[in-house]
Formats: structure tokens, C-alpha cells, sequence
């Protein structure tokens, strides 16, 4: 897409299935992109599959310094930073029972990390004239579920961090926004069913019209959208790419009326 050839991309959480996906997309568009995970090995393991476009480098979000070293990893390598997609999660979440720790840990990862890493970026992005960002919300964000607290609320806080970003941003050309993912096949997913898509296909098919998982790759195409000029107007938003979960209310897939005449 127009707007990403030749420009240098930071993934936060880039060796996680759904990164994976979104570093191939961006490359694919013509991107220079950092991979950025906690994960070294499955850093390594993704940029080495792009030689030529791609550096890892190991940071943890929670990490200001960390943080700092990636920016300057980054300039000297490729000279700027023109897009950043915020992946980077963690899903410790014991609902009612989760401990202020853990409580305090999500924010980290999920919210206050995403914050740190853009606020280091805008300086270099306000050089290059602007620059584009999408964080990483969840259909969790809009919805209860049960036994989950943490990682809707800070998926909920995303959503409104994206927003604000967006307003504040807006005059150095920087455009924020979010995309909200259903159930898709990813590293949580395929370790929680034990790497069985059939029976996690199954399950989604419950919430989800379109009747089974997003796939990573279908994620990773409106993450490459939104960082694009096809986007150019777009700013402040959130993207569902949820196969329908978002559309689907507490009556199903079928015709629940037709439970009154059976």
C-alpha cells in the first residue's frame, strides 16, 4: 500500500504470532521494520526471516530504559521512525482474585508500555513530518466476560489511550488509531487448545458470523491499512476485525424468536 514503501516500522511484540504477521505485511508493503519482543529467541527467529528489511531487538516495554535503546538502535540503523504498531500483551488475569501486582503489571505491559514507546517515537516521527500508529484494543474491550478483568479494562484503556493520542497528535500529522481483533489464531489461543485449530475453530464459531478464528494474516492487513495513506483521513479510530463478534448480541447464530413456537 501507498505510504509504507521505504518507511521504518517498530513492532512491539513481534515474535508473537499476530506480530509475526504484521512484520511479514509491512514488509511485504516495503517497510524497514524493528521487531521489538521480550522473546529473544522468537525475535531473532522472525528477523532472520527477513534479512534485508528487519532488525530484532530485545526491550521490554515495562523498561524506560530499554525503551530509549530501541529508538537509538533504531535511528542508527535505519534513520527514522515513521511507524509504530503497539502488540506487545500480557494475559495474566485472575478476574476477582488478581492480586495488585498483576493488576499493576497489565497496565505496565498493556497501556502504560504502549504510552512509554509512542512518547519516545513522536520526536522522531514529528522529523520525518509525521507518521502513523496503531495500537493493538480487543473485542474484550466492549464486552463482559467471565473470570476476566485485567485484560478487558486495560484493552478498554487502549481504546481511550488511542483516542486521546489521536486529538493530541493530530497537529504534527501523526495519525493513532486501534484495531480490535476477535477470537484469531494466535500464540495464546494455540497454547491455551493445545495447538488444535479444529476444536478452537469450533468454539469461535459460537460468537463469530463468519463462523470460525481470524487468522493472523487477516489481522495483519488492517494493521498495514491503517498505517497507510489508503487511511489518510482516518485518525482517532478503532477497527474491528472480528469476523462479526461485535455485531453478534446475546441471541446467537440462530433464530432465538422461533424458541416461542417451538
Amino acid at each position: 500500500m501507498q505510504g509504507i514503501e521505504g518507511k521504518t516500522a517498530i513492532v512491539t511484540g513481534g515474535a508473537t504470532m499476530i506480530g509475526e504477521a504484521v512484520v511479514s505485511a509491512l514488509v511485504s508493503a516495503g517497510a524497514n521494520v524493528v521487531v521489538v519482543d521480550i522473546d529473544q529467541q522468537g525475535g531473532r527467529n522472525v528477523a532472520e526471516r527477513h534479512p534485508e528489511r528487519c532488525r530484532y531487538v530485545a526491550v521490554d516495554v515495562t523498561s524506560d530504559a530499554d525503551i530509549a535503546a530501541c529508538i537509538a538502535d533504531t535511528m542508527e540503523t535505519f534513520r527514522g521512525i515513521d511507524l509504530l504498531v503497539n502488540c506487545a500483551c500480557t494475559y495474566v488475569d485472575n478476574g476477582a482474585d488478581s492480586t495488585r501486582e498483576q493488576w499493576l503489571e497489565s497496565y505496565n505491559v498493556n497501556v502504560v508500555g504502549a504510552a512509554m514507546m509512542l512518547k519516545a517515537c513522536v520526536p522522531e516521527m514529528k522529523k520525518r513530518g509525521g507518521g502513523a500508529v496503531v495500537n493493538f484494543a480487543s473485542i474484550s474491550a466492549g464486552v463482559a466476560q467471565s473470570g476476566r478483568w485485567l485484560y478487558p479494562i486495560t484493552k478498554a484503556a487502549m481504546q481511550q489511550f488511542t483516542r486521546s493520542a489521536a486529538l493530541d497528535l493530530a497537529p504534527d500529522n501523526i495519525r493513532v488509531n486501534s484495531v480490535s481483533p476477535g477470537w484469531t489464531w494466535s500464540s495464546v489461543i494455540s497454547a491455551l487448545s493445545g495447538g488444535d485449530r479444529a476444536k478452537a475453530d469450533g468454539i469461535a464459531a459460537d460468537f463469530h458470523p463468519l463462523g470460525r478464528l481470524g487468522k493472523p494474516e487477516e489481522v495483519a492487513q488492517v494493521v498495514r491499512f491503517l498505517l497507510s495513506d489508503a487511511s489518510a483521513f482516518v485518525t482517532g479510530a478503532d477497527y474491528a476485525c472480528d469476523g462479526g463478534y461485535g455485531a453478534l448480541g446475546p441471541e446467537g447464530r440462530q433464530a432465538a424468536i422461533n424458541r416461542l413456537t417451538a
